[in-house]
């Protein structure tokens, strides 16, 4: 079969074909329909996205936890899945083996989820609140200071230089935070700071 076909006439036919196939892969096809109604619904729609910092080194990675549960109707979050944050300008997305664990660190069945007390003499821990275990920290730190802070050097200068006690921090945090930290230590006169990427 022959068909005269001018070169508009192509054109025409290319076009109708190129309309056609394009509207057919935008799902406006029966077989797309048919198909998008098998596709199982994305498993993270019904979340909740939250965004953090990865808990191990200073390097300070973006990651996105999503976990199911609604809080404000009383039911219990359960984390599902955690990823690197693309939008982080530190990691933009990927995640170090450790960082890539995190779920299982985060549900771990040994992990503490509460602070822990061992009395002098006692040999085993007992679980206590968050606000006595901040009053034990206070009282151990105020009482500590006022024993052994030295207030002037030999020379009778003013130094409030505090050596006794030494402070580590976390430094998976943002500058601001480290910034506070370190203020607020240097403040107490404390003289050993460090912080866990140098340990």
């Amino acid at each position: 079969m022959t068909i005269d076909l001018s070169r508009r006439g192509f054109l025409a036919l290319a076009g109708t074909g190129v309309a056609t196939t394009t509207l057919g892969a935008m799902g406006f096809g029966a077989a797309e329909a048919a198909e998008a109604a098998h596709v199982r619904p994305f498993k993270l729609v019904a979340t909740t996205e939250t965004r953090n910092i990865c808990t191990y080194c200073s390097v300070a990675c973006g990651i996105i936890m999503y976990s199911k549960g609604d809080l404000a109707a009383g039911e219990t979050a359960e984390l599902l899945h955690i990823e690197g944050d693309a939008d982080h300008p530190t990691n933009r997305g990927t995640l170090c083996p450790k960082g890539a664990a995190l779920k299982d660190y985060v549900r771990a069945e040994t992990r503490l989820t509460r602070p822990r007390y061992r009395a002098p003499g006692a040999d085993r821990f007992q679980d206590i609140g968050w606000d006595e275990a901040l009053d034990k920290i206070a009282r151990a730190l105020k009482d500590d200071r006022d024993a052994n802070l030295i207030e002037k050097n030999d020379k009778g200068t003013t130094v409030n230089r505090w050596t006794t006690t030494g402070y580590l921090a976390a430094s998976a945090t943002t500058n601001e935070t480290a910034w506070l930290t370190y203020k607020t230590v240097r403040a107490m006169g404390i003289v050993g700071f460090d912080n866990q990427a140098r340990v």
